[in-house]
């Protein structure tokens, strides 16, 4: 005997609610109407800054794979870039990331794990990073990989810690990510990812970021608009209107 669904019936006022800023999702806006053309637009960063770096070996790795799906692909430095709140952001390394980080679509970090948790190195250019510019949030609604290189087995708290990050910027971080133990038996001499397990993860990894990064390059500000940023807009709008009228 078939029972009929139990239908919840819930109450439908919203005394806490603006109606005028309650937007109910529309899949219509999901589909952009005019694509961008330009190739996806990718920033790498990673955690070390030793002479051999795995992390700036697997970095290079998921550069070349992002370049041969036909990613335009850049590469920052973190050489010479001072700790937070130690130089003003004026300084032509922040200046330099900031820049790179506006211009990214999509986002590859990768650390080394040290000491249990992502490096001083990668997390102070994470730092650097703005959560608003203005009125620019310069992370937010981009898309995010994370990867980790470990010198013992396999671990996974640096890309957890990065995850973290990720949310915090407002990015959408994939599913899936790398993590490369014994590090360095996996690379040769010339700094080349050999044959692996961890190699097909990176390319997995690199497939995923690229996809999702054509799916929601063009609905960044949609996918990202809040209620709660609505309201208080309205309200600093009503202030400035009402202050006006003084």
């Amino acid at each position: 005997m078939n029972e009929e669904p139990c239908v919840l019936e819930l109450d439908q006022t919203f005394p806490a609610l603006l109606p005028e800023l309650f937007d109910v999702p529309d899949a219509g806006r999901l589909a952009a109407h005019e694509p961008s053309r330009h190739r996806p637009r990718f920033l790498m960063l990673y955690g070390s800054l030793r002479a051999r770096s795995y992390s700036r070996f697997a970095t290079f790795e998921a550069a070349r794979l992002l370049q041969a799906m036909g990613g335009e692909v850049r590469i920052f430095d973190p050489s010479g870039l001072p700790l937070p709140d130690d130089a003003a952001d004026t300084h032509p390394k922040v200046q330099e990331l900031r820049q790179l980080a506006a211009w990214a679509e999509g986002m590859v970090w990768c650390s080394p794990e040290r000491h249990g948790a992502m490096t001083g190195v990668m997390k102070s250019q994470i730092d650097w990073i703005p959560l608003t510019s203005g009125a620019i949030r310069p992370t937010q609604g981009k898309t995010l990989a994370v990867m980790q290189v470990s010198g013992g087995s396999q671990s996974f708290n640096a890309v957890n810690q990065m995850r973290v990050l990720g949310r915090w910027m407002r990015m959408l971080t994939i599913p899936n990510q790398s993590s490369v133990a014994k590090a360095y038996a996996e690379f040769t001499e010339e700094g080349r990812m050999k044959p692996s397990s961890y190699y097909d993860r990176v390319v997995d990894v690199m497939e995923e970021l690229f996809k999702f990064t054509l799916l929601t390059r063009d609905l960044g500000p949609y996918l990202a608009d809040r209620y709660s940023e609505r309201k208080e807009s309205a309200e600093q709008l009503s202030a400035r209107v009402d202050q006006g009228a003084i």
